[in-house]
């Protein structure tokens, strides 16, 4: 819960500072007449739709597991972590490029080019704001790891999400004030359109590193190991009579797990006995782990599950825990 208010919390900052610049940069894209800083204002209007659409896709994971869809709306933010990343390749990378290039094709001069770095100043203070808010999170979640570890391994699209949108606005002001001193300095209004074109790219690339990362998790990436081996742990105690053979986990949501659970049980054990043994394991296992919303028991051999991961994943096994 605690993890999901910070979430929150990030998007909020974001938001706000997306509303203070979005208007300002519109405003002075048509003061000035600089491509540049029109594909500033689409971008950071681009940006405000993410933060509802991220706020809206939190909402409705959380939503209970019913009949029609039993293990939960967990991955809803998973899809529109994934939306965010194509709306901010086709509407903030492909306006912002095609702005730039009828700017090439029809140069126009920058006017009151002062304007501009007024602007461009006050987005990055309030860019710059929202982002070490962002950074401050993601430092917390990560750890010992390092950036880009946390960020492949991350569960949680927020976290990274908000951070490297926040990273791009601001190299994408730092392109749009290079642009607008060179394009006055030099009377040529071309480039202008040249960082129009640049931060169009800048967009793309961070589109095409969200879209990767949040269809990974849309597709369901498996838990962390620790939780696998721990899983393990509490059913190899829970009873004496059983043994776990190995457990396989998918996140459904950053807190939310789907875990399956291979155990053996004593050839001389009764139907109830096993019930019950089962039912004891599972209850430890959600006591320790409350992010394990749907766990499901297999009895079987130890070589018959062998067989099974042998066969769907190859040997050695990948991202499968085994005794």
């Amino acid at each position: 819960m605690a993890a999901n208010s910070s979430s929150k919390l990030v998007i909020y900052a974001a938001l706000v500072g997306n509303i203070l610049v979005v208007l300002t940069k519109a405003i002075a894209a048509s003061w000035t007449g600089s491509s540049a800083m029109l594909s500033e204002a689409i971008h950071s209007l681009v940006d405000t739709g993410n933060e509802v659409l991220l706020l809206y896709g939190m909402r409705r994971s959380v939503r209970q597991a019913d009949l029609e869809h039993p293990l939960g709306y967990g991955r809803e933010l998973y899809f529109w972590s994934f939306i965010v990343a194509l709306m901010v390749f086709a509407l903030g990378a492909g306006v912002s490029i095609y702005e730039g290039i009828l700017h090439i094709l029809l140069p126009k001069p920058i006017s009151d080019p002062l304007v501009n770095y007024v602007v461009l100043g006050l987005a990055f203070l309030f860019e710059g704001a929202s982002w070490l808010v962002a950074l401050r999170q993601f430092r917390t979640l990560k750890g010992s790891l390092g950036y880009y570890e946390a960020f492949r391994r991350s569960k949680d699209p927020i976290s990274f999400m908000v951070l490297i949108e926040d990273s791009a606005a601001l190299i994408g002001i730092l392109i749009a004030a290079l642009g607008t001193f060179v394009a006055t300095t030099l009377d040529a209004p071309i480039f202008d359109g040249v960082a129009s074109i640049l931060i169009g790219l800048v967009l793309a690339g961070t589109a095409s590193l969200l879209a990767r990362e949040s269809k990974s998790l849309l597709l369901g990436e498996r838990a962390d190991i620790k939780l696998s081996e721990s899983i393990l742990r509490i059913a190899e105690g829970g009873s004496p009579a059983s043994r776990a053979n190995g457990v396989l986990t998918v996140h459904l949501a950053p807190d939310q797990i789907l875990v399956a659970l291979s155990l053996e049980f004593a050839d001389d054990l009764r139907t109830p006995q096993i019930e019950d043994a089962v039912i004891n394991i599972e209850r430890k296992i959600r006591a320790a782990h409350p992010e394990v919303v749907t766990l499901f028991v297999k009895p079987q051999t130890a070589l018959a599950f062998k067989e099974t991961i042998h066969s769907r994943f190859g040997d050695p096994p990948v991202g499968v825990v085994l005794r």
